[in-house]
């Protein structure tokens, strides 16, 4: 029972490797479709601003711009980057001698997480200045609401919904497998936090993608992407931290050898 099953960890690696790369190519999987008149139509009625909203005008605007596909769903590749980067290290255990390991870990893991904050700072912004940007449009009636139902208005919900089903799955089985390649995994109390925050992001997405009436799903999946972007930020800074700490207790005991 003390030995790792490394068939289990390697299927609960290939998983998550999966699952990210699902992710990363979202916007080829869910390219949002062009909506028809009749949706289109349908769509303002329900928003009440068919006296305001000129159908034609609508459709030609979203000729001009073509829809542009959701954040939240590629958001969620930056946490779960994170999560594939601690497994891969630990993986590298398997193949690296254990001197080398540490001596190596704190410095991938510490230019992974500063890779991961800026990025995420960034992400972070363009989100948030995304999301401005829509609701200014949605509210300034007449025309920046026929510009944001053209560009932004028809969001491939369903499709959405299908990809974070499988990104659901292919995480609970890379925890599953995780755990039955060795029990001692539980214990890493930092491992099962970042799968649960993994995990919990993956809900909220799907969540705030389905209790609003189709033309708000854009605003929620901004939404959606900025409470990702702030939770990959939360463990970057914890991973990066970890490996400071980590890069100082090596120099040390080098320091001491010598």
């Amino acid at each position: 029972m003390d030995k790792l099953r490394k068939p289990f960890f390697i299927v609960s690696l290939v998983c998550l490797v999966l699952a990210v790369l699902v992710e990363v190519g979202s916007p080829v999987l869910l390219p949002t479709k062009a909506p028809d008149p009749q949706a289109l139509q349908a769509s303002i009625r329900e928003e009440g601003a068919q006296d305001d909203v000129d159908l034609n005008e609508v459709l030609r605007v979203q000729k001009d711009n073509p829809p542009t596909p959701g954040l939240g769903i590629p958001y969620l590749a930056l946490l779960d980057g994170l999560l594939l980067l601690t497994l891969a290290l630990m993986g590298a255990s398997l193949l690296i001698p254990e001197r080398v390991h540490g001596r190596v870990q704190g410095l991938v893991t510490l230019i992974g997480a500063v890779v991961a904050l800026l990025a995420g700072l960034g992400m972070l912004f363009a989100a948030i200045g995304l999301l401005m940007l829509m609701v200014g449009l949605f509210t300034a009636v007449p025309f920046g609401t026929i510009a944001y139902l053209a560009v932004w208005g028809f969001f491939n919900r369903g499709g959405a919904a299908g990809t974070l089903g499988l990104l659901m799955v292919l995480k609970v089985v890379a925890a599953v497998f995780l755990v039955l390649a060795h029990q001692r995994f539980l214990q890493n109390k930092g491992l099962v936090l970042l799968i649960l925050t993994s995990l919990l992001a993956n809900a909220i997405v799907s969540f705030l993608h389905g209790f609003v009436p189709i033309v708000l799903v854009s605003i929620t999946d901004a939404l959606g992407a900025i409470v990702v972007s702030v939770l990959a930020l939360i463990w970057a800074v914890v991973l990066l931290v970890g490996a400071l700490v980590s890069i100082l207790k090596v120099l040390r005991l080098k320091r001491v050898a010598a």
